[in-house]
Order: structure tokens, then sequence, then C-alpha cells
């Protein structure tokens, strides 16, 4: 018998300070019983980063052929594909080639490290694309902030976010590999 998603109630109250936007989002997620800790909350971060009225969470790990949130026009085109993890230039290219607009966030800087210089100068020619690290310290921190109802408060300012619930609060200052 096949393992089913769990699912996550999240309300993520944004002040984004850099982009003027300031809401509460209800969000309910499914966590792939694939996904950990850590990546469920990279993806809640992504949200909160590019917030707005028509993102959307996706199939995510389940569909080979969605990014992780995207945002549509009004005409059903993407505006925004945002993807998570060490993507490769096939993906990327498919990616930049169908939407406005692409970012991707990467975490585990183990990883992260070894497959940036690999594919960094493939991806000169993409003008719609943007690439953002979250150091270890930070990502490995999200995690500790999971849990199925989460109540989420994330401020963001001069590109530095800090995310808090009732108990704990993180300073992340994300790292821009690729504008």
């Amino acid at each position: 018998m096949a393992l089913k998603a769990t699912i996550y109630k999240v309300e993520l109250q944004i002040s984004d300070m850099d982009r003027h936007y300031y809401h509460c989002h209800n969000l309910i997620l499914a966590r792939h019983p694939s996904e950990t800790d850590e990546r469920l909350m990279v993806r809640i971060l992504a949200f909160a980063l590019n917030a707005h009225e028509q993102l959307q969470f996706t199939k995510g790990l389940s569909s080979d052929d969605e990014p992780e949130l995207w945002q549509h026009n009004l005409s059903s085109e993407i505006e925004h594909w945002i993807d998570l993890g060490q993507l490769d230039e096939k993906r990327i290219r498919k990616a930049c080639s169908r939407a406005d607009r692409v970012s991707v966030y990467t975490y585990q800087s183990g990883s992260a490290n070894a497959w940036w210089p690999q594919i960094k100068n493939k991806l000169t020619r993409f003008n719609n694309l943007q690439i953002i690290h979250l150091p270890d310290d930070a990502s490995k921190s999200l995690a500790d902030l999971c849990n199925r109802n989460i109540q989420l408060h994330c401020n963001i300012e001069d590109g530095e976010i800090n995310l808090s619930d009732e108990q704990n609060s993180i300073h992340i200052k994300p790292v821009v590999w690729m504008r």
C-alpha cells in the first residue's frame, strides 16, 4: 500500500517592505511522503518571498511537468515558475521557455555548492532566470518551525527575512547567485 500525503495547514502573515506586500495567507499543503521538513519549509519560504494573489502550489514532487509553485495570469500563461533544488539544465531551459520569470531556490550547501559551478555558465543566456541560495543554517532552522498546524510571521526588508512562530525566530539572508 502506497503512503499518502500528509496535510499541513499554514497561516502565513507576510509583511514584505521591499515589495509593499502585506497579507495573511491561509494555506493547505500536501506533503509528499518522501519530502523532508526542511524542504516543506523551503517551499513555504519561497511562497512568502514571491507571494501574490495568483501564486499557487502545484503537485510538486508528484509531477515532473510542474514546478513547486507558479503564478498564472488571467490568460492562463505562466508568469512566474518557482522551483527548488539543484535542477538540471534541461528543466531550467524548459521553465525559462514557458514562463516570463523563473526562480530557483537552492539549499543544502554541500550539493548546491557542487552543482552551481558545473551549471552556471550554461545558464547565462537566460535573462528571465534567478538563482537564490539559502544557507544551511537557515534552511535547517526552518525545519524546526515545521508542524501540522503552522502559524508564521514573515517580515522581509532589504532582501533579508525574519521568520517566526510563537517560540522561534529565524533570520535568513539569501545569497543571490544569479539575477
